[in-house]
C-alpha cells in the first residue's frame, strides 16, 4: 500500500502565513480606499446640523373674515406639518412606493445599492431607482448643497454619506416626516398637506386609502401622473402603488382591489383658479410685498387675516357682472370674435377648456355653433348638446338666428337647465360686455372693506377702478357741498332760486352758465328737493355763496387725497376721486359724523402664529352727529321719492346719491344702510359715453340694488339710523318749505337741528 500524501505541517503554516499577508494586504487596501473615499467624499459636505433650523418656503395665504382661503401667494406651495398629520394611509403608500425597508435600513440599502451597480455598469451612468427616502432626502434639501440634476457617481456617494449623517442625528420620525414636507406633487405643490388641498381639498390627515395611492403616485413623476393632466396614467400608477401596499402587508389584497374599484373623486382645483376677490387680494399682496418685501411675501408663510365677506363678495361678483350685462345688451348684439371654421379646426374635435368643467345651471360658457336656421341654432358644448331658438335671444331685437350666427361661431350662453340623461341644456345667449364697472362695501363702525370689485374681469385687466381709477364725481359730491351748507346755516327747507344765471369768472373767462340736466328751470325750490331731483343750478348757487375755496377746505375733512378744483363746477362734480374715497365718505352720514379710515388688513401672522402687525379701526370726526343725521335724511328722500326712486322699493331704512357726468361717460350710486355704504361706478377706461341716456340711475342703481338685497338677506335683524337728541320734526310743505299743519301729498316730516326750525305760522 502505499502511503497517503501528506502535507508537511510548516507547508500549511507557509501557504496560510502568505494567504493572511494577503489578506492583510487587501484589507488594508481596502481600507485605505474607503478612508480615502470617506475622506474625499466627507470632507466639504454641509453640516447636517442645518436642518434643526431648516424652514421651507410656504404658502403666505390671504384668508376672508370666516377663515377661508381668498388668495395664496408662494415660490413653492407648501404646509408644514407633523408626522402625527400624515393619515397612516398615506404614510404607508408613500413607503410602500418609496422605500419599503425605510424603518430597518441605516440610511442607504445594501440590496437597492446591488442592483443599482449592476444597472450602473449596464449602462455606464448612475441608475435610478436606488435611493432611500433618506437618500431621497438629502437630495433635494437645497440647503444640503446636492444638485438633484446632477446624476454622477460623485453626487451618488456624497447623497449616501449626507443619509448616513442625517441617519445618524435624526429619528425616523422626524426624517420621515422631512420628506413628507419637501417631496413635490405638481402643480407647484410641495409636501403631503399641500398635494392634500391642491387635489381633494382636504388636510392630509383626512386622507383616503385611494387618495393615499393617488399622491404617493405622483413621487416619481408628478407633471406626467397628475389627475388633473391625465387621469388614466395616474390610476395606473396608484393601482401599482396599492398593489406595493398589499405586497408589504401595509392593507390586505381585498382592500387593494376595493380601493382600485372606488372612483376617484377630485374635490381640489389647480393653482391659479381665480379668487373670489382677485382685486381685493390683489390689493392686499402690494400692500405686504411693499410692507414685508416679496421674499416673505413669496416663501415665508405669513397669514393674513382679512377683513373680506364671503357672501358680500359674491353678491358683489355677481351684481357688477349682471349690471354691466345689461348694460351691453342695450347697446346691442356684436358678432362673435372667434369662428371655430375660420380657424380651420374640426368642429366635432374642438375642445374649449372649460368644458372639463360640470355644466350647472347658471353658468356662462362658451359653446360652438354647429348649425344654423331661419328657426334655431344647434350648440355643441362639450359632451352637451343645445337648441338656441328666439326666446333665447330676444334683447338682440332679431328673430332669426340666421340673422346672428354662422355655422362654427363660438358664442357665450347662459346655461338655465341641463338634462343629463340626453346630454342636451337649454341655454340663452350672452356676450362679454366692454364696459367696465366697479364696487365696493365698506362697514361704517369700522372702517372694514367688506367687499370690492374692480373691474368687469381681472384676467382681462387687473386695473382696480375702485381704488386706482380717478374720475369725475358727478352729482354725488352734492351730497357733500349740501353738508357744507348745512353747517353754514342752510336747513332741509331753505329756498333756492332755479333759473337761468350767469356767473362772471373773473378777466380772459368765459362766463359759466350752468343748466339742468332737462335743459328746464323750476324757480323756487327748497333745498331738498334740490337734491332729491338733483337740479343743477341751486348746487351752483350754493358752491356760489358759500365759496368754492371753503367748499374744498370743508370736503377735505372727508378724506379725499386727490385736489379738488376750487372752481363752481365743482357743485355738479368736475372734481375726481376715486370710488374708495368718495364712498368712505358718504359713510361719514350713517356713522354719526364719523369717518372710520377703510382698510382691508386687519392681522399678520408668521409661520409660527407670531403677530407681525395687527390693525384697528381709526376713527376720525368729519361733521356734528346732528349735520350728519340731516345728511342722512336728505339722502333718504333721493331714494324715496328722487333720482333713485327704484331703490325706495325695498322695505329697509336706505339713503344715496346717483352721479352722472356729462355725456354719460361715467355713471355711480353711493348710497348706505345704518350698516354699510356702498359705491358703484360704470364707464370705460377711455372716457366715452355709455349710450343714450345711460345715467347713474339706470347703468349703476340697478347694480347697488342687487347688492343690497343680498347684504339685507344676510340681515338677522333691521337696523335704524341713529337719531341726535337735538333732532326737531316738523311737517312741512315740501313745494314752499313752510311749516304746515294741513297733511296733504306734497307734505314731508322735515328734520331740522334744534334752533335752526321755521317759524310756526298756521293760517285758517
Amino acid at each position: 500500500m502505499r502511503p497517503s500524501k501528506v502535507t508537511p505541517k510548516k507547508t500549511i503554516d507557509h501557504l496560510t502565513g502568505r494567504a493572511g499577508l494577503t489578506f492583510l494586504f487587501i484589507s488594508a487596501s481596502l481600507t485605505g480606499i474607503l478612508s480615502g473615499l470617506v475622506f474625499a467624499y466627507t470632507e466639504d459636505l454641509p453640516q447636517i446640523t442645518a436642518l434643526d433650523d431648516y424652514t421651507p418656503n410656504t404658502i403666505t395665504r390671504i384668508h376672508a373674515s370666516d377663515g377661508s382661503v381668498i388668495g395664496e401667494f408662494a415660490t413653492e406651495r407648501r404646509s408644514v406639518i407633523g408626522f402625527d398629520d400624515i393619515s397612516l394611509h398615506l404614510r404607508n403608500a408613500i413607503l410602500a412606493v418609496e422605500d419599503a425597508q425605510f424603518n430597518s435600513h441605516f440610511g442607504i440599502s445594501m440590496s437597492r445599492i446591488v442592483i443599482a451597480a449592476l444597472k450602473d455598469l449596464a449602462q455606464g451612468r448612475p441608475a435610478q431607482g436606488a435611493s432611500t427616502i433618506t437618500q431621497q432626502l438629502a437630495r433635494n434639501i437645497a440647503e444640503l448643497g446636492l444638485n438633484p440634476r446632477e446624476k454622477t457617481f460623485e453626487r451618488k456617494i456624497r447623497e449616501a454619506f449626507l443619509a448616513l449623517q442625517i441617519e445618524k442625528r435624526y429619528t425616523k420620525r422626524e426624517i420621515f416626516t422631512f420628506y413628507c414636507n419637501q417631496i413635490y406633487l405638481g402643480h407647484g405643490a410641495h409636501g403631503v398637506e399641500a398635494a392634500a388641498h391642491l387635489y381633494f381639498n382636504k388636510p392630509a390627515k383626512e386622507i383616503t386609502l385611494g387618495e393615499a395611492a393617488t399622491i404617493a403616485a405622483l413621487i416619481q413623476a408628478p407633471s406626467r401622473l397628475s389627475p388633473f393632466v391625465n387621469m388614466e396614467r395616474s390610476q395606473r400608477r396608484s393601482d401599482y402603488v396599492l398593489n406595493r401596499m398589499a405586497a408589504e402587508n401595509f392593507i390586505t389584497h381585498e382592500k387593494a382591489e376595493e380601493a382600485k374599484q372606488s372612483p376617484l373623486v377630485l374635490h381640489g382645483q389647480t393653482p391659479g383658479r381665480m379668487s373670489i376677490a382677485p382685486y381685493f387680494v390683489e390689493e392686499i399682496r402690494k400692500t405686504i410685498e411693499a410692507t414685508y418685501g416679496a421674499t416673505a411675501l413669496y416663501e415665508s408663510g405669513l397669514s393674513v387675516y382679512s377683513s373680506l365677506d364671503t357672501a358680500r363678495q359674491r353678491a358683489a361678483n355677481n351684481a357688477v357682472d349682471n349690471g354691466l350685462r345689461q348694460l351691453d345688451k342695450r347697446r346691442g348684439f356684436r358678432k362673435p370674435a372667434r369662428n371655430i371654421i375660420r380657424e380651420e379646426q374640426d368642429l366635432e374635435t374642438f375642445i374649449e377648456p372649460s368644458w372639463i368643467q360640470p355644466l350647472e345651471p347658471g353658468k356662462i360658457v362658451p359653446a360652438i355653433v354647429l348649425d344654423v336656421n331661419k328657426e334655431a341654432a344647434q350648440l355643441k358644448i362639450g359632451q352637451y348638446r343645445a337648441e338656441l331658438t328666439d326666446r333665447g335671444f330676444t334683447w338682440t331685437r332679431r328673430k332669426s338666428p340666421a340673422q346672428l350666427f354662422e355655422v362654427g361661431d363660438l358664442l357665450q350662453v347662459r346655461v338655465k337647465e341641463v338634462n343629463e340623461q340626453h346630454q342636451t341644456a337649454e341655454v340663452t345667449l350672452e356676450q362679454t360686455p366692454l364696459v367696465e364697472g366697479a364696487l365696493i362695501a365698506i362697514e361704517n363702525r369700522t372702517g372694514h372693506v367688506l367687499a370690492m370689485v374692480g373691474g368687469y374681469d381681472f384676467g382681462r385687466s387687473k386695473f382696480n377702478r375702485a381704488t386706482q381709477a380717478l374720475r369725475q364725481l358727478g352729482s354725488t359730491f352734492k351730497a357733500i357741498l349740501y353738508s357744507a351748507a348745512i353747517d353754514s346755516g342752510y336747513t332741509s327747507s331753505s329756498i333756492i332760486i332755479d333759473e337761468p344765471v350767469t356767473y362772471d369768472l373773473g378777466p380772459e373767462q368765459p362766463p359759466y352758465e350752468p343748466t339742468n340736466y332737462d335743459n328746464e328751470f323750476v324757480g323756487p325750490i327748497t333745498l331738498r328737493r334740490a337734491l332729491e331731483k338733483s337740479r343743477n343750478v341751486p348746487a351752483v348757487a350754493v358752491i356760489a355763496e358759500l365759496g368754492p375755496e371753503s367748499v374744498v377746505t370743508y370736503a377735505q375733512r372727508f378724506g379725499f387725497s386727490s385736489p379738488l378744483p376750487p372752481v363752481l363746477s365743482l357743485a355738479l362734480g368736475a372734481g375726481e376721486t376715486s370710488l374708495q374715497e368718495i364712498t368712505s365718505a358718504y359713510s361719514v352720514f350713517p356713522n354719526q359724523g364719523v369717518r372710520m379710515r377703510p382698510y382691508q388688513i386687519l392681522k399678520v401672522t408668521d409661520r409660527e402664529s407670531k403677530v407681525l402687525e395687527e390693525n384697528r379701526p381709526e376713527p376720525n370726526d368729519v361733521i356734528r352727529p346732528d349735520t350728519a343725521f340731516i345728511l342722512t335724511n336728505l339722502l333718504r328722500g333721493v331714494v324715496i321719492r328722487g333720482t333713485a326712486i327704484r331703490a325706495g322699493q325695498i322695505d329697509w331704512p336706505l339713503a344715496g346719491k346717483t352721479g352722472t357726468v356729462d355725456d354719460f361717460t361715467d355713471a355711480s350710486f353711493i348710497g348706505f344702510d345704518p350698516d354699510i355704504t356702498v359705491g358703484v361706478w360704470v364707464g370705460h377706461d377711455e372716457k366715452k359715453p355709455l349710450g343714450p341716456n345711460e345715467e347713474g340711475a339706470r347703468a349703476a342703481l340697478p347694480i347697488w340694488i342687487e347688492f343690497m338685497k343680498s347684504h339685507i338677506a344676510l340681515k338677522n335683524e333691521r337696523p335704524e339710523f341713529s337719531t341726535p337728541g337735538n333732532i326737531i320734526f316738523l311737517s312741512i310743505d315740501g313745494e314752499t318749505g313752510n311749516v304746515t299743519n294741513k297733511p296733504s301729498r306734497g307734505t314731508i316730516t322735515e328734520a331740522f337741528i334744534a334752533g335752526t326750525e321755521p317759524s310756526v305760522m298756521f293760517s285758517h
